[in-house]
């Protein structure tokens, strides 16, 4: 009994690749930025520890993600 089985695709379009890669990779280093001016411009007593771990997990998520999809343009698929 043979199986046939359906070929794996991405649920993403190819197509998309170096645009999701440019938009997240911007949005991963702004959101950096905005973490760095934070980090700079307040006191130690005025910071957020919850803001740091939000603002580095978000930023982390989509500078992820923007390389993950430039290597993918890249042709290095992982």
């Amino acid at each position: 009994m043979a199986v046939s089985g359906k070929p794996i695709s991405s649920p993403v379009p190819e197509a998309w690749y170096p645009t999701l890669s440019a938009f997240m990779l911007v949005i991963g280093l702004m959101i950096t930025a905005s973490f760095f001016i934070y980090e700079t411009t307040s006191s130690k007593r005025s910071r957020s520890l919850a803001k740091e771990l939000t603002t580095g997990a978000v930023a982390s998520v989509f500078l992820g993600f923007g390389s993950l999809f430039l290597l993918l343009v890249c042709g290095v698929y992982v």
